[in-house]
């Protein structure tokens, strides 16, 4: 099929799975099958499967593509988190001087929040569980911080709860901790994705390794600023803009390895499997066959 050549040449060729699970589970002799998780039925069959690709936003073994009805909408989501993340990194480092916030949030609830909330919605349809909740997660996250910056609400200005004659009579700062602890859950929310990247690819997991240590800097940075070190809380934003800024790009980068194809593109990208990964393993026992065949 025309999809899976294109799959094979973006370095995601197919993998299969072996002996179907019997009504016990006992027969099962598929890699990673495990009695003990609920969920290993889904990967046990003996149909074809692809393995991690970021350009899908999958980080396990997933079904051909060649019959779905949807378009891969992980693209349009990776690319509207890697603009929003952009320009929110750009002011985080105060390129060119700017300071001020504000302007991401027309982009914070338009780009990178509603349109990469309909690409997670887009993966939940497709039936990918990790595409959605990731993508569908970080619109969220857009969406609240747009309302975070939105005057309207005053949520984080002068006069409002944070920033009253009562807390400050507490801490001056609050504004800052409560912050804080909205940029460490998401954080923590990152790390549990994370994590489920490891057996895919470089380039993917770098993606959420980088995001993952912009919210830890950006989250330490608040702390440190409610603290009073306001030097190391300038040092801590200036790293969690640079993280950020490397996330965009590496979400770009994804996001292009999930659009081109030979039919739109010159040159296609590597996105480095993990040696440990399905198509890392694959491509040792090749390596491993040719050697004891010549």
């Amino acid at each position: 099929m025309a999809d899976q050549h294109l799959a094979t040449e973006k370095g995601v060729g197919q993998t299969t799975g072996a002996t179907p699970v019997g009504a016990n589970g006992a027969n099962a002799t598929h890699r990673g099958y495990d009695l003990r998780n609920p969920m290993a039925h889904v990967h046990a069959g003996d149909e074809p499967r692809l393995p991690a690709f970021g350009g899908e936003f999958q980080p396990g073994l997933y079904r051909p593509v060649e019959h779905r009805k949807f378009a891969n909408p992980a693209p349009l989501g990776l690319c509207a988190f890697a603009l929003t993340t952009f320009v929110l990194s750009a002011i985080n480092m105060n390129a060119r001087g700017v300071t001020a916030p504000n302007v991401t949030v027309p982009l914070a609830f338009g780009y990178g929040g509603l349109v990469q909330l309909l690409a997670g919605m887009w993966e939940m349809a497709i039936g990918n569980t990790f595409g959605a909740t990731a993508l569908s997660s970080y619109g969220g996250f857009w969406i609240a911080y747009g309302i975070l910056l939105t005057p309207h609400w005053n949520i984080t200005g002068p006069g409002g709860p944070y920033q009253n004659d009562a807390t400050k009579a507490i801490d001056p700062k609050m504004t800052d901790s409560a912050l804080g602890f909205f940029l460490t859950g998401w954080f923590i929310f990152t790390t549990i994705l994370l994590l489920c990247t490891l057996r895919s690819t470089v380039m993917f997991f770098l993606l959420f390794f980088t995001l993952d240590l912009a919210f830890l800097m950006l989250a330490c940075g608040h702390y440190a600023s409610d603290n009073g070190a306001t030097q190391s809380a300038l040092m801590l934003q200036h790293a969690g803009g640079g993280f950020g800024m490397l996330a965009a790009f590496l979400a770009w980068y994804n996001a292009f390895a999930g659009i081109a194809d030979s039919s739109n593109s010159f040159f296609l990208i590597p996105v480095f499997h993990f040696p440990w990964s399905e198509k890392g393993r694959e491509a040792r026992l090749a390596k491993a066959n040719s050697n004891t065949a010549a």
